[in-house]
């Protein structure tokens, strides 16, 4: 299939996603990437945000990571993030255990900006602050499909929000 592109999904949990598609669009830092088949070899580190991936079979599946590094060769592409849910085989108690976690993230940078501790690195814990608010927004943007899909709303879906 010379007009696809391998393409691998890894997080820390494991493989999110192995196969061939047509094209693949990553939310890279400075700005989305669109990939086909052939394009020039790229390092670079990705926001959170979703992953598009376009099938050979016109089947679009969304992954959603929570930063990450991009590899591309001119026939593969690999994303390495430490957290990926892929919204057609989601995980209703991951997805709730990885917004708790960003939330506390979120409050313990604020946190830390707040108490000024002498020696204390400001540019970092804004900068984990800001990954924190993007984080959340990806979640935000997750449970919106989620719901709109009908996807196994239940009790535990308001503990998403």
């Amino acid at each position: 299939m010379a007009n696809t592109i391998q393409v691998d999904v890894v997080s820390a949990e494991g493989e999110i996603f192995t196969g061939s598609a047509r094209m693949v669009v990553v939310p890279a830092v400075m700005g989305e990437i669109g990939i086909l088949p052939r394009h020039s070899p790229l390092l670079t580190r990705l926001e959170s945000g979703e992953i598009r991936l376009y099938l050979p079979d016109e089947r679009e599946i969304s992954i959603y990571i929570l930063g990450g590094l991009l590899e591309i060769q001119p026939s593969i592409v690999t994303v390495l993030s430490d957290t990926a849910l892929r919204t057609d085989v989601i995980d209703e108690a991951a997805a709730i255990a990885v917004r708790k976690q960003v939330e506390e993230n979120k409050r313990n940078s604020e946190k830390a900006i707040r108490q000024g501790m002498s020696g204390f690195d400001y540019a970092k814990a804004k900068q984990e602050l800001a990954q924190a608010i993007a984080q959340i927004r990806t979640l935000d943007e997750l449970q919106k499909r989620y719901r709109k899909k009908g996807i196994g709303h239940s009790r535990a879906n308001d503990d998403f929000q």
